[in-house]
C-alpha cells in the first residue's frame, strides 16, 4: 500500500455487532462475527414515515467478469435505489461489485464494502481509490478480520478454523466465501446481477436464503455463461429482477399504499378533453353509456370513438351491454 493510502487508511474502528444500530442484525446470523473492524462510519437510523429506523439496505452482487448488459443493470439499480436513500452493500471486487459502489457514489448515496481480507489489506489494491472515496462520502469499508500487523500471528481472528501448523493464517479463498454471509446479513434484499454456474456470488444467495432474505436474480441470455447462475436461481425460486421499482415497493410499502390511495381519490386523465370527461363520469359512478352521453351532452359517434380508445389504453373495461367501469 502506498504512503498516500497508508496515511489515509489509519483510523480503524473496532466494534461488536450489537454496538451499532446498523450492524446489530449480524448478531442473529449463523456464524455471527465476534468483532468488526471498519474505516469510515456506519449508517445511522433514519426517519421513515415519522419513525426512526434502520436504513433500508440492498446487496448487489455479481460476476467479476460482467457484460455490458450486467453493467447497465447494476449501475441503474444502485443509482436509483441510492437516490431513494437505500444503503448499497457489496464486496469491492472487480465487476458488478465495483459498478454498484460507483453508481451509489454518483447518486450521492451511502455504500458499504465488505472485505474478505484483513481490514488494512484493501483488496483488490487497484480499488484503494474507490475505497477512499466510499469513506470520504460517508460510507464504510468493513471486515471481520483484524488489521495485519508485524504481530499478525497473535492477532484475534473471527473464525478459529484458520489455523495452520500451529500459527494463525488466512485461507483467502475461504474467507471471501465466509464474508458473503455478512453481505447478505446486513441487507434486506439481495440481488444477483450476473453469475456463472459455480460463482462465489451464488454463495451469497445461499446465505441470504438461509437468513430468510428476499433474493432477486437478473434474468440473462441463456447462451451467456455468466447468466447461468442467475437463471438457475430463478428456476429455484428467486424472484426475477426487471426494474428498481420492484425493490422499492418491498422496501417502502407504505409509500406505495399512499400513492395507491391518492390515485383512488382522483380520476385518471385522458389524452383528450372528451376522454377526460368520460373518465370523470365513470369515477363519479356512472356505468351505462347512454347515461354518460346524456350527462356530457355527447353525441354517440364521439363517445364510441373515445371509449374504444380508452379501452385500448387500458383505462376502462367493458362490463357488457354498453356498460363501463374504470380499470
Amino acid at each position: 500500500m502506498s504512503t498516500l493510502f497508508t496515511n489515509f487508511f489509519k483510523n480503524i474502528n473496532q466494534i461488536r455487532p450489537l454496538e451499532a444500530d446498523f450492524t446489530e442484525v449480524l448478531d442473529a446470523i449463523a456464524l455471527k462475527p465476534r468483532m468488526l473492524y471498519f474505516y469510515g462510519k456506519m449508517p445511522e437510523n433514519v426517519a421513515i414515515n415519522g419513525k426512526k429506523t434502520r436504513p433500508k439496505t440492498v446487496a448487489i452482487v455479481g460476476s467479476r467478469h460482467n457484460t455490458k448488459y450486467g453493467e447497465e443493470i447494476a449501475y441503474k439499480m444502485a443509482y436509483e435505489l441510492a437516490k431513494r436513500g437505500v444503503v448499497i452493500v457489496s464486496g469491492l471486487a472487480y465487476g458488478i461489485d465495483s459498478i454498484s459502489h460507483r453508481a451509489t457514489l454518483d447518486a450521492s448515496g451511502t455504500t458499504i464494502a465488505v472485505l474478505g481480507t484483513p481490514i488494512n489489506d484493501i483488496y483488490p489494491k487497484s480499488h484503494q481509490s474507490l475505497a477512499k472515496e466510499i469513506i470520504e462520502k460517508g460510507g464504510a469499508i468493513l471486515s471481520e478480520y483484524a488489521p495485519r500487523t508485524p504481530e499478525f500471528e497473535n492477532s484475534p481472528l473471527a473464525i478459529d478454523e484458520y489455523l495452520k501448523n500451529g500459527k494463525r493464517s488466512l485461507n483467502y479463498k475461504s474467507t471471501f466465501l465466509h464474508r458473503n454471509r455478512l453481505i447478505s446479513g446486513l441487507s434486506d434484499i439481495i440481488v444477483v446481477v450476473e453469475a456463472a454456474d459455480h460463482s462465489g456470488t451464488l454463495n451469497t444467495a445461499a446465505h441470504a436464503l438461509n437468513q430468510g432474505k428476499d433474493v432477486f436474480a437478473v434474468p440473462g441470455n441463456i447462451t451467456n455463461p455468466y447468466s447461468r447462475g442467475c437463471n438457475s436461481l430463478i428456476k429455484q425460486g428467486a424472484t426475477p429482477y426487471t426494474e428498481p421499482e420492484e425493490l422499492l415497493k418491498i422496501l417502502f410499502p407504505e409509500d406505495y399504499r399512499k400513492k395507491s390511495r391518492k390515485k383512488n381519490l382522483s380520476p385518471p386523465r385522458g389524452d383528450t378533453e372528451v376522454e377526460t370527461k368520460i373518465l370523470e363520469a365513470l369515477f363519479k359512478g356512472l356505468r351505462r353509456g347512454e347515461e354518460i352521453m346524456d350527462s356530457l351532452d355527447l353525441p354517440s359517434p364521439s363517445f364510441n370513438e373515445a371509449i374504444t380508445l380508452l379501452e385500448i389504453k387500458g383505462l376502462v373495461r367493458s362490463l357488457g351491454l354498453n356498460n363501463w367501469s374504470l380499470s
